[in-house]
């Protein structure tokens, strides 16, 4: 039973094609760990257009995969990046991301045998 994401979006929007389902849960696993490194140098590097450009890649994927706390929290991460805000205002809202991300994955590798 899936704790860490809920997939009823992706399944309403595949029609419930197992092999697409399939296919998005892959791209999650494999992509979004790299998205978040990217967003992590950003933000370590202050370079705030580079945090956003890979923490709006994400959003919608994170909204996808029903990880509705990460994703109020990208949010957040966009505004730090539009308000050009300091590192310390951020670092514990991107780590709380990147937990429920690699919680979720965890627990999708294990799920579907990726």
């Amino acid at each position: 039973m899936a704790i860490n994401y809920n997939l009823s979006k992706v399944y309403a929007l595949s029609d419930n094609d197992a092999e697409f389902v399939n296919e998005i849960l892959t791209l999650f696993v494999t992509e979004v760990p790299d998205d978040l490194v990217q967003i992590k140098e950003g933000i370590k590097k202050k370079d705030h257009k580079h945090a956003y450009a890979y923490a709006h890649k994400i959003k919608p994927t994170l909204d996808l995969m029903g990880l509705n706390v990460a994703f109020e929290e990208i949010l957040q991460i966009e505004a730090w990046t539009k308000a050009e805000g300091k590192k310390k205002d951020i670092k514990e809202t991107f780590k709380s991301v990147k937990n429920q991300v690699n919680d979720a994955i965890k627990e999708i590798k294990k799920d579907f045998d990726l």
